[in-house]
């Protein structure tokens, strides 16, 4: 199999290594990079200043699940049914990623690629669901929507000790389909495990997925991180402060085994986080509107960068609107590969250069099936619409999101603008299914028509 690509010269290179780090529930302004004077970043800042800023860079879902479903797939969610976060329901073949839709993993695996998952899966518990069986050569990681992070909290050894929905944040790691002890916070477990993969595949073309759990709750951390914020009060503030500078230390291992290993220049690093931070948790969304779980900026523009020495100049900033389905874009144009499924997402980088004119999407759009919430982002102009699920009234929302990211002035458009953005959100829900599981916001209803749910094997 080859293993390489024609350069600019004729030559032939190495494809390049597709490295995807994800955050997760990380505030838009808890990164230097996009204003942060509170809790420096300079790792996850090198590779913004190092490559490219997306400064209207967009996830596909305001929550967890759903996102990394769009991500891992570069296809809108709700296209096989994935619009709801998975339970915990390790028997249950339906909670989480369809088996009919492909990974980065699956997809780059036909052209050589070796690929690691780290961290938090989130894309079902089912022994079909997992990494192993989704593309991917190696995990080491949880397969929950989050995770306890210090290791002495790690207790239970195997799935069939789980009594309920957030039980299994204690279960011990996973190395592939085996149960390990892990001895450090878990953030920096998941770097050491990242850096390691790297060493031992830095001669082949890899893709790894990074996906820390941090700074998702619980707010837990280390006091060598809490002892950089000591003039913070005690409090969650001061703890997710913590937790991101443990993950922009983390960022700044993997850089730097990129270094070591001489594939710096030729690997794609992409940050971002998998939707906007919780306010609750007390994340600083800046000027956004609202946070996790909205429909509104504050939900689902995130913190987003991407560097790749070979191709893209280091202190770009872009400024049109990009999102994660585009990682999957980017992945299989420069190996070459072919999906087998049709994906929404878009090569990005020739629009970064300047080789290619225009804007890559001339639409994104956002569907909340439960909350009955729904967006487009057509150019500046955004579509809101929300229906009241009490009393059924329906309230229609437009904004200029370049001239106002905080959607605090609404516009009046004409009628036939928003009869035209109307038509092609109803031409696009057209091709989308109802979610194919109840999630989250069903546990309780799931447990009640499953109530074997917990009775699993040891694993």
């Amino acid at each position: 199999m080859q293993f390489s690509l024609a350069d600019d010269g004729g030559k032939k290179t190495k494809k390049p290594n597709v490295l995807v780090i994800l955050a997760d529930d990380l505030g838009y302004n808890d990164v230097s990079f996009n204003g942060s004077k509170e809790i420096p970043t300079p790792n996850i800042d090198r590779i913004a200043n190092e490559g490219v800023h997306f400064t209207n860079g967009y996830v596909s879902y305001a929550v967890c699940g759903p996102s990394r479903a769009g991500l891992i797939t570069g296809r809108y969610q709700d296209r096989f049914g994935c619009g709801r976060n998975p339970l915990w329901a390790p028997n249950d073949i339906n909670q989480g990623l369809a088996l009919s839709e492909e990974t980065i993993a699956d997809v780059l695996g036909r052209e050589g690629y070796k690929s690691m998952a780290l961290g938090k899966w989130h894309l079902g518990a089912h022994e079909d669901l997992r990494p192993l069986n989704r593309g991917f050569d190696e995990f080491y990681g949880f397969l929950t929507g989050g995770h306890n992070y210090f290791p002495e909290e790690l207790t239970l050894s195997d799935i069939s000790k789980v009594t309920s929905q957030f039980h299994a944040y204690k279960t011990m790691m996973l190395h592939n389909n085996t149960r390990v002890k892990e001895t450090e916070y878990v953030t920096d477990g998941l770097s050491r495990e990242a850096a390691k993969f790297i060493e031992n595949n830095s001669d082949e073309p890899f893709f790894m997925y990074l996906a820390y759990n941090a700074p998702h709750s619980p707010l837990q951390a280390t006091q060598k991180y809490l002892d950089r914020f000591s003039h913070l009060e005690e409090g969650k503030r001061k703890t997710y402060c913590a937790m991101v500078s443990a993950l922009d230390d983390g960022v700044g291992r993997v850089l730097e085994t990129l270094e070591k290993e001489g594939i710096a220049d030729n690997t794609i690093v992409i940050f971002l986080s998998d939707n906007g931070g919780p306010l609750k948790y007390k994340t600083d969304n800046g000027a956004l509107r609202e946070g996790k779980g909205s429909i509104y900026e504050g939900g689902i523009r995130v913190p987003f960068a991407m560097r790749w020495p070979n191709k893209i100049k280091a202190g770009t900033v872009y400024d049109e609107p990009v999102i994660s389905l585009d990682i999957m874009g980017i992945a299989v144009a420069y190996a070459n590969a072919s999906p087998k499924n049709q994906i929404d997402g878009v090569n990005i980088v020739p629009y970064i250069t300047g080789d290619k004119k225009g804007v890559p999407h001339d639409e994104l759009r956002w569907r909340m099936f439960d909350k009955k919430h729904y967006a487009v982002r057509r150019g500046d102009i955004k579509y809101i619409n929300k229906t009241n699920r009490k009393n059924g009234k329906v309230s229609q929302e437009y904004y200029d999101v370049k001239n106002d990211i905080s959607e605090a002035k609404p516009l009046n458009l004409s009628a036939s603008d928003k009869e035209d953005l109307q038509a092609n959100y109803d031409s696009w829900v057209e091709q989308l299914l109802n979610p194919k599981y109840l999630g989250l916001g069903q546990d309780k209803k799931y447990t009640e028509l499953h109530p074997n749910r917990y009775n699993t094997v040891v694993y």
